[in-house]
This record gives C-alpha cells, sequence and structure tokens, in this order.
C-alpha cells in the first residue's frame, strides 16, 4: 500500500499535472503522505512543499537560476533520505530530476519518471541513462512509446494529464457530470456558459492571449501581443480580449501593455478562457494542446535568447515546436497536411501575429480546416485517463519492490 511519496515537478504545467496526480493519491490512499517540489496548486491538493518550483528555460536563462536550482536539489536530497518515501515521481524537467533520479534508485527508493524528456528532439543519447535510473516511464505522448520500447525502457504511453484538466473545467463550466465528454467538448453551449463565467458578453468575438507562464516568456512575447491586440481593437472594436495570468503573475505586469484595449485579466482559469474563445495567441507550451483539445483556432509564438535559439537550431531534430503540431507530424494517421501557424523569434512580432488572427477570424475554411487538424490531436487522447493510470502504475511499482524483498527475506 501506498504510504510515503515524492512528487517533483519543475513549472507550472508539471505542477498542474502534480496536483492532479496528489489529489487522484489523497482519494485511493487513506492517510498517504506526499511531499513535493511545487507551488499553490500542488499545495491546495494537500502535498506538503519542500521547495517551490525553480524552473528555467534555455541555456542562458538557466545560468541565471542555477544557485537557486542547485538549492533546491539539495533540500529534495536532504527529505528524501528524512521521508524516506516508497516511490518518487518525477514530472518532466530532466536536468534536475535525472540526477535526482541516480540519486533515488542509490537510496532504494521505486523511480517513476511521469512526462518523458524531449529525447525525441534532442541529446537522445539520455535514453540510455534513463534505462538505468527509472523503474518505469509514463508516456504523454503516443509517439514516444515506440521509442522507449526500441531501447528497452519499461514505459507505458498513458494518455495526458492535460485532458483530465480539461475534463474538469469542461464539466463544472456545463455543470454536467454525467454526459459523454465528447459531446460536451462540441456542445455549443459550452462557449456561451464559459464567457458568462467571465464576465464576458457572449454576442462579441473573444480572442485569448496567452504570453507565456515564465518571467522571460511573457517580457519577450507581450509588447508584440499586445500591438497586435491594439490593432486589431481597431480593426474590430467589437472584440473582447481575455488574458489568464500564470500564478506566479502579477497583473501589473501586463496592464502597462494593455491600457487602451478592453482586456478581462484572470487570475489561472487558462482553460475557461480557452474555451470562451474564438481564437488565441499562445506562447509555445502545454497551452497549445490545451487549445487543441477545446478545438481552438490559435497562433503559436515564442521568443529565446539568440544564443538559446541558435543552439537550438543546430541540435533540434523536429520541424515544429507546438505539441498540436508534433503530434500531427507524428501520430495522427488521417493527417491532412494542416498545421498551426508558428512564429518564432523576429517573426513573433504583432504584424505577424494580426495578420495570423486575421485569416483565423476571416475565413470560414481556414477555421474548419484548423478545427479538423485539431480534432485529429484530440483524438489521440480521448480514451486515456493518464491520472488515473499513473496512480494504478505507481501502487504496481510499489507493490512489486514489496514482493521483492519479501521473497528475499
Amino acid at each position: 500500500m501506498l504510504q510515503r511519496v515524492m512528487i517533483i515537478t519543475g513549472e507550472s504545467s508539471g505542477e498542474l499535472i502534480g496536483s492532479l496526480l496528489g489529489r487522484r493519491l489523497f482519494e485511493l490512499h487513506k492517510g498517504i503522505k506526499i511531499a513535493g517540489v511545487g507551488g499553490e496548486k500542488m499545495r491546495a491538493a494537500g502535498i506538503e512543499i519542500i521547495a517551490p518550483i525553480a524552473s528555467s528555460f534555455g541555456i542562458v536563462e538557466a545560468i541565471k537560476s542555477y544557485s537557486r536550482i542547485r538549492h533546491t536539489f539539495r533540500e529534495v536530497v536532504s527529505k528524501m533520505k528524512s521521508f524516506r518515501p516508497q516511490l518518487i515521481v518525477l514530472i518532466d524537467y530532466p536536468d534536475f530530476n535525472m540526477p535526482l533520479a541516480k540519486t533515488a534508485k542509490k537510496l532504494g527508493i521505486k523511480v517513476l519518471y511521469y512526462v518523458s524528456p524531449q529525447v525525441w528532439a534532442w541529446r537522445s543519447g539520455r535514453i540510455n541513462k534513463l534505462r538505468s535510473i527509472v523503474d518505469k516511464m509514463a508516456l504523454i505522448l503516443p509517439f514516444e512509446q515506440e521509442l522507449y520500447a526500441q531501447h528497452n525502457v519499461p514505459a507505458e504511453f498513458v494518455g495526458n494529464p492535460v485532458l483530465n484538466d480539461v475534463e474538469e473545467t469542461v464539466r463544472s463550466t456545463m455543470q454536467d457530470k454525467q454526459t459523454v465528454l465528447r459531446q460536451l467538448l462540441d456542445s455549443p453551449e459550452l462557449k456561451n456558459r464559459a464567457r458568462l463565467a467571465l464576465g464576458l458578453d457572449p454576442d462579441r468575438p473573444v480572442v485569448t492571449l496567452m504570453p507565456g507562464s515564465r518571467l522571460h516568456e511573457v517580457q519577450k512575447l507581450l509588447p508584440e501581443i499586445s500591438g497586435a491586440a491594439a490593432d486589431l481593437k481597431k480593426l474590430m472594436p467589437e472584440v473582447q480580449f481575455v488574458l489568464p495570468m500564470a500564478p506566479n503573475m502579477d497583473r501589473s505586469m501586463f496592464e502597462g501593455f494593455l491600457h487602451g484595449e478592453e482586456c478581462r485579466f484572470v487570475q489561472g482559469d487558462s482553460l475557461k478562457c480557452l474555451a470562451a474563445s474564438d481564437c488565441a495567441v499562445i506562447a509555445s507550451g502545454t497551452s497549445t494542446l490545451q487549445a487543441a483539445m477545446l478545438k481552438v483556432p490559435m497562433v503559436v509564438v515564442y521568443k529565446l535568447s539568440p544564443i538559446t535559439f541558435l543552439i537550438g537550431k543546430l541540435v533540434v531534430k523536429v520541424k515544429h515546436i507546438s505539441l498540436a503540431n508534433l503530434l500531427l507530424d507524428k501520430s495522427c494517421p488521417n493527417d491532412t497536411g494542416f498545421r498551426i501557424k508558428e512564429l518564432l523569434q523576429e517573426d513573433a512580432c504583432k504584424k505577424n501575429i494580426l495578420a495570423e488572427v486575421l485569416k483565423i477570424t476571416g475565413s470560414r475554411q481556414y477555421r474548419q480546416d484548423m478545427a479538423d487538424a485539431l480534432l485529429s490531436v484530440r483524438e489521440l487522447f480521448l480514451d486515456h485517463d493518464a491520472t488515473a493510470r499513473v496512480a494504478e502504475i505507481a501502487e504496481e511499482l510499489v507493490i512489486s519492490s514489496t514482493t521483492q524483498q519479501q521473497m528475499a527475506l
């Protein structure tokens, strides 16, 4: 029986996954104790927070955060030694979690790695390291399973926890716990109810602005996104904007840029904002998959430091960076060839963002082609409950460990 578990995350999307898993484990195992690295979502789920998220993205950004991350690592190792978890669940964040997995194995702790490092994009040699330091990989992208099987790493595609979060939001918005999720997602009422819940006019178009959950993302992308919003407002006076802020973001960061536009700022609740949308401008990341689940037409934007981007171009082995496009490239059997527009580096400017939003809002056929592509992505996940399956795997690993110990006596 599960009694002591640690869950380690490194950024907002991983923390959401950790909170969903923590809540499920508390429901299934009375008296279980869970500790980990995370933020308010995990704390609200009942998890003891050892240290806050200390994420970074990109080489330059990582250097700036190095001292804080090293301190967090020492805190986590100390907690592992005193808490003695039966299992540690590592969520993505490989430069932190892979060394931690090695330490956990030395301490005799079972290791479940949930959300694979992007070995299919770069640094593929990490697969061989993972084989020696994890007991099982829980994969959230369907094309990853074949890759791990080729390298004899115990792994299973479990679905994607984004769908768990989407389902929770949709059922709450629709006040419906019984109807099949697919029908709720495609209900014409969903958009209206989400708009009313956010205090938006249900009869006016809505564009959601998502400049990212990391400070450096917002600093680089917000000026261009807000500039595009200002120009769109001049062309479409009836448009409404909504901007979901990550829990670590303060409203004052955004108001200076979106002072002349009609924009509603929402703390968290990004899924409800997307459900209310006719279109979204999204920083590349988990939010692109959230939008795909809800079939929200989008334009994807991203900027890195020039050094990070230059090195990335040399080592990354994929054509697209957004999860929706990656899945269309690698996993969708009925691929039409349509891809979401990705605007990177200097292309992520207000002129290009505006042009794509106008194309989405102005062309019914273009919107339909995008919706069909996004539906193909959604269908990859609808029959999988990732959180439930990972909770089962966690118990299976601990039971197998206990059985092995008993047989050794």
